[in-house]
């Protein structure tokens, strides 16, 4: 996973988007060195994270960022190596429209199938909007994998469902693979 620094617009950004570029290119080139399947690339640090399932609640600035660190990524990361991306928290569209710019392979999707509760919030689901758009902007290359039962979140609402039902919801609704964490 790269971390990517924190994003012009957060309250934690304090380098140039070139530098955050050049660290996160870095970080990918020793994760393949060290022999990595694929890489996915993340905005971690861009503390605290915004709901992405509410529209236009991670902006533009955002998008922007990671296209330019992902595409970079992308550039230095071998083509027989998958790289994809995951826009926090729960930012699914945007992350899809990310990949489609950047040439990424994949998004990670949280709250595709059954809402939570995060940090941030209640996460809906996602799934007939994102797909919908995924092939509104011609992304149907690019994969979605969806968070099961995601870290960090509390599942009260969805208690009467084991992983097992997760999954079947994920892949119902038309999810390329599932991450569980």
């Amino acid at each position: 996973m790269v971390h990517v620094g924190a994003l012009p617009g957060t309250p934690r950004h304090d380098a140039t988007l070139p530098t955050i570029v050049r660290r996160a290119v870095e970080e990918a080139e020793a994760l393949t060195a060290a022999g990595v399947d694929a890489v996915l690339v993340e905005n971690m640090f861009d503390l605290p994270y915004v709901n992405g399932s509410v529209r236009g609640a991670v902006g533009p600035e955002i998008v922007a960022g990671m296209t330019v660190v992902a595409a970079a990524v992308r550039a230095a990361v071998p083509t027989t190596r998958p790289v994809g991306v995951q826009v926090l928290a729960g930012a699914n569209r945007e992350a899809v429209a990310v990949a489609q710019a950047a040439g990424l392979s994949f998004v990670r999707a949280e709250g595709f199938v059954f809402s939570h509760v995060a940090d941030e919030g209640i996460m809906n689901a996602c799934a007939g909007e994102l797909l919908r758009y995924r092939r509104a902007i011609g992304a149907d290359d690019v994969m979605v994998f969806a968070d099961i039962q995601k870290k960090h979140s509390a599942h009260a609402i969805t208690a009467d469902l084991d992983i097992a039902k997760w999954v079947h919801g994920a892949s119902f609704f038309g999810a390329d693979g599932v991450v569980v964490t």
